[in-house]
């Protein structure tokens, strides 16, 4: 089998090497790829979405897996040209990917599809997004696009808001678009994760991601610190209650709309005094959290996909380890207003009990690892106990070093 995995960050290198590791022994490919994926994969010369269906075309690429959102909703779409070229596609449409894409667009689904949400506001202006707050704090502000998971922002008071608003709407760092102001829920947030083929699916080790850039969920929104992935990180009647009224009316609505699906759905969710409710949707695996579950996922993950990219739910090609994972995300200096590359990083060959995988590094001329993004490494343990998984992630992770390091010492232990 000849695979394609369109991305380059973490989630990607966690997809290449999960995919590697399947018993068929697939030929991997990836692009736009990494220095360390390509120890893995083989790099793709392409120049764009076009250039790139073309060149798995030519090749005679059995499946296409969708790591990054970008590529989903870029120009036609990833699996729209897909589609029109015979290749299998692990990712949905352009159309269907829009409940991403447009913040809007997800919260109209949800309202529609009578599925747990916060109430929420579509405003144009700052000023109008001004009067929708109401001078009700704290508030949710997300910006109504994709903006590599930096695009939302939990305002606590007027001046927060007024800054994240100012961003949008003035300084435009995200592009144009329109922001949601949305009611701010409180309670415990989970990651579900499904593999949804048309109408059916199956739900893979739910995650919680720690997204603030210091300890005790202090500082600044950040793409993701760190994640814990088990079975027992909720409780089956919880997980029972988010299937039958979350996924359940998710995938039904997306068929209901004629919104063709075949890929991962991530559902971000919070778990209210109220019951659970959905805070977004994200249309690939989240990031760190793929990083996270990966590593508890066994079995035959790349025909899996491949059948799931032809219309086939083959649940029986994978199994899910009932025991813990915890990811400590390594950053480099600046990190989230800005990154520092070029530090050299050490230790990694010290690492033995844990898993790393790449999010920004390149390698130098004399062979090295520098750091090369904002979010450098992923260091990922496993356990039988939250504790195990925690103490080894914890202890491979203070193995490295760099310049301007940044991690945080409680993943895995805060909101245990």
């Amino acid at each position: 089998m000849r695979i394609l995995v369109v991305g380059k960050g973490g989630r990607e290198h966690a997809l290449v090497r999960a995919l590697a590791e399947s018993p068929g022994n697939p030929e991997l490919f990836c692009f736009p790829g990494s220095d360390a994926i390509f120890e893995i994969a083989k790099p793709v010369e392409a120049d764009g979405l076009e250039s790139l269906v073309r060149w798995m075309k030519s090749n005679a690429i059995d499946l296409c897996v969708a790591g990054e959102e970008s590529y989903l909703v870029k120009g036609e779409g990833l699996a729209n040209l897909c589609g029109k070229n015979g290749i299998p596609c692990w990712g949905p449409p352009k159309e269907s990917a829009q409940l991403e894409a447009s913040k809007e667009f997800a919260k109209e689904f949800l309202v529609r599809n009578s599925i747990p949400t916060a109430r929420a506001t579509a405003t144009d202006t700052l000023e109008e997004a001004v009067a929708a707050i109401a001078g009700e704090y704290p508030t949710v502000l997300k910006f109504d696009g994709l903006a590599a998971g930096k695009g939302v922002a939990v305002c606590p008071d007027q001046a927060s808001a007024m800054s994240f608003l100012d961003e949008v709407f003035t300084q435009r760092r995200f592009g144009p678009g329109r922001v949601l102001v949305e009611q701010c829920l409180t309670g415990p947030e989970v990651s579900v994760f499904a593999a949804i083929i048309d109408d059916q699916y199956l739900i893979f080790t739910p995650a919680r991601d720690y997204k603030r850039a210091q300890d005790g969920d202090l500082g600044p929104n950040t793409g993701g610190m760190g994640a814990v992935a088990s079975r027992r990180l909720v409780s089956q009647e919880i997980l029972d209650q988010i299937e039958k009224e979350i996924v359940r009316p998710t995938v039904d609505g997306l068929c209901r709309e004629s919104l063709p699906y075949r890929g991962f759905l991530y559902f971000g969710i919070m778990l209210t005094p109220t019951g659970p409710q959905v805070i977004e949707y994200n249309c690939r695996f989240g990031d760190p959290e793929c990083q996270a579950v990966m590593p508890l996922v066994q079995g035959d993950l790349a025909a899996f996909c491949l059948a799931g990219a032809n219309g086939e739910l083959r649940a029986d090609l994978i199994s899910f380890n009932d025991g813990w994972s915890v990811c400590v995300i390594l950053a480099s200096a600046g990190y989230p207003e800005s990154s520092r590359n070029g530090d050299k990083i050490s230790g990694l060959e010290n690492i033995t009990a844990a898993r790393v995988y790449h999010s920004g590094t390149r390698r130098t001329a004399d062979g090295n690892w520098e750091t090369h993004g904002g979010r450098v490494l992923a260091v990922v343990a496993g356990g039988d106990t939250r504790e195990e998984a925690v103490t080894q992630a914890h202890a491979a992770a203070d193995l490295v070093e760099f310049d301007g390091l940044q991690c945080r010492r409680d993943i895995g232990i805060l909101n245990f």
